[in-house]
């Protein structure tokens, strides 16, 4: 089973223009540089793929101007400075423009300057010094996080309450935290349902107040706060709990969603997320920030219709259906040719693929989840817990696997 959606690229450098036939030259540089892990496009579309952090690991944004720009610096003057806000690297790249324009754009955090034509290696020199300014502040800052990977986040969402999107999201993680007892992976578990999340209790956990202060004042959200603001499952699973208080289901946006998990994935290895039933202007960040989206649901009508409703939101935001793996739990049985005819029907009639089955784990799964303990502690022979620990098995070889890939 491929499990894990595997990003086809990372974008390392990106390029925002009002026309790229205007700068011909990045169409030889960027490759020679990044090879294929570069993209452009407009404003609009780089605004965009900012605020859903499609660009938070690039190395570099390269704004290009010219002269027919200077009519409307405002938007470029804007852009650069959310650029800068979230702490990415700029290259302005200019010709046929003013000085008084130059001095405009650069004020608002431009880190360097290239004209256009561009001189030789100039681009590569630029880059060269972000890297080293990079390298620098996150040795001097973070020294912990030197040469740390992220971590990937692997969101849960039911697409119906009840069926079983946060036993699986609990158990995967317990699953996951303690597959290699010698070489113990970081593991994260965050309960993002503001309204009903239920880690806490299957946990048997506190609520942490430091929760609820988060939210409630999220400018200070820092990876400090974050980390705060967890709890620990027996010392091998952090746990970021639903606050203590129902609180309003836009309270966060999806920038403060944004911090929230890049303070976690710069200090775990893996970041299950439990997502609610419903979906918040926040959701889509979650989506794109994610390696995997595990989408759970039944073999039902209304499994049926709310997959439905959700892929066509996704479709109408043009966000990444492709991330989307689908697990049917309480799967039919091996022997139940019935069942198994009917959910090979219920998958082609909604044009999915279903790569996870999930057996129906019986009273055991209840009993544990009241007992605040996952299935591995309580029903240990369970078929759920079985199949879980296969997938996060799964999950880890091809993380492993994926890293050494890249490396």
């Amino acid at each position: 089973m491929a499990l894990l959606k595997l990003k086809e690229r990372v974008i390392e450098a990106f390029a925002a223009t009002r026309d790229i036939k205007k700068f011909g030259q990045l169409n030889e540089e960027l490759p020679s540089i990044f090879g294929k892990n570069w993209a452009v496009s407009g404003y609009k579309d780089a605004r965009d793929s900012l605020e859903r952090g499609s660009l938070d690991g690039a190395e570099a944004i390269i704004v290009c101007v010219d002269g027919e720009d200077e009519t409307n610096l405002d938007p470029i003057s804007k852009f650069i400075a959310d650029v800068k806000a979230r702490k990415l690297h700029v290259i302005l790249l200019a010709g046929d423009v003013s000085p008084g324009s130059l001095h405009t754009l650069m004020r608002q955090g431009a880190d360097d300057f290239i004209p256009y034509p561009m001189p030789k290696d100039s681009l590569a020199d630029a880059v060269m010094r972000s890297r080293e300014t990079k390298t620098r502040v996150v040795e001097t800052v973070h020294p912990e996080k030197k040469r740390r990977s992220r971590g990937l986040i692997l969101p849960v969402y039911g697409v119906a309450g009840g069926v079983g999107a946060t036993t699986f999201a609990t158990n995967l993680a317990w699953e996951m935290a303690t597959h290699d007892r010698k070489n113990p992976k970081k593991v994260v578990l965050l309960d993002l349902n503001f309204q009903s999340g239920s880690v806490a209790t299957y946990l048997d956990l506190p609520r942490r107040d430091n929760v609820y202060d988060l939210y409630t004042d999220p400018e200070k959200i820092d990876d400090e706060t974050f980390a705060q603001a967890l709890t620990s499952f027996k010392t091998k699973l952090a746990v970021f709990t639903a606050p203590p208080e129902i609180l309003p289901l836009d309270i966060l946006s999806g920038d403060d969603i944004h911090k929230i998990l890049l303070a976690a994935q710069l200090a775990y290895d893996f970041v299950i997320v439990d997502m609610p039933t419903w979906l918040a202007e926040w959701s889509s960040t979650v989506l794109q920030m994610a390696e995997t989206y595990f989408t759970i649901m039944e073999l039902d009508m209304r499994s049926a219709q709310n997959t439905m409703r959700f892929l066509r939101a996704l479709k109408a935001e043009e966000l990444p259906d492709e991330k989307l793996q689908f697990a049917l739990n309480y799967a039919p049985s091996f022997t139940d040719l019935n069942g198994k005819a009917r959910a090979r029907r219920f998958s082609e009639s909604l044009g999915i693929d279903i790569n996870i089955f999930l057996p129906d784990g019986g009273k055991q799964v209840a009993q544990t989840c009241d007992q605040g303990a996952p299935l591995a502690e309580g029903a240990p022979k369970n078929p759920l817990r079985k199949e879980i620990r296969k997938i996060a098995a799964s999950l880890i070889s091809m993380a492993e696997e994926q890293k050494a890939a890249i490396a």
